[in-house]
């Protein structure tokens, strides 16, 4: 349970899938709409690989449904909650992200990020607020990421599961339990998600 609960909150804490267009509510919609400028310029520096310009900040919102987040975990993990709602101010260095894409092997040491996720009890009553932070380091090897570790840091959560919490950071801080899952994220992102804004990516410096 303590590892389930925070793959869930990995997957919140990052630019990953939402549910298809047809599926989407009016307001993930505009979130969405809300975050393309934000993934645009991430994937800008990973196409160009030019460390010259503007860090990225973004403040981000997603919500999700809880079928969603279960069709989106395809089975690899048990969501526990009903829907969620994350925000966070996301920090990209542009210097160290173009050098993951352009050097053979580099290991990407991110500032520290944090997020306050709204968490829907399936049985009702009022949700689960959940504060907590984390400051990823990440290995590439020829543009793709090959290692990675949360790095868990501080976390807030009311009693009824901050000990899954307290005791889950600790556990995946120290065996890495979940640094395959970060991986996989990030890679999908790298991948997958910029193909899909390629052509709204500011630059047309070519690969």
């Amino acid at each position: 349970m303590k590892v389930t609960l925070l793959a869930g909150l990995i997957v919140l804490l990052t630019l990953g899938q939402t549910a298809s267009a047809q599926d989407q509510t009016l307001e993930v919609q505009a979130e969405k709409e809300a975050r393309k400028a934000c993934e645009a310029k991430i994937c800008d520096i990973i196409a160009t690989r030019d460390p010259a310009g503007e860090d990225v900040t973004c403040d981000i919102v997603k919500t999700w449904r809880a079928a969603d987040l279960v069709k989106m975990l395809g089975g690899r993990i048990n969501w526990p909650w009903g829907g969620a709602m994350c925000q966070s101010k996301v920090t990209l260095e542009r210097g160290p992200l173009a050098k993951a894409m352009r050097e053979p092997t580099y290991e990407m040491s991110m500032p520290t990020q944090t997020a306050r996720c709204t968490l829907a009890q399936k049985e009702g009553g009022d949700p689960y607020v959940v504060e907590i932070s984390v400051a990823p380091k990440v290995k590439f090897e020829n543009g793709k990421a090959v290692e990675g570790q949360v790095n868990w840091g501080t976390a807030s959560a009311p009693m009824a599961i901050y000990p899954l919490i307290y005791a889950g950071t600790a556990l995946d801080n120290s065996a890495n339990v979940l640094g395959p899952e970060l991986v996989r994220l990030v890679n999908a992102f790298t991948a997958k998600k910029c193909a899909q804004v390629k052509t709204e990516l500011p630059s047309s410096t070519p690969d």
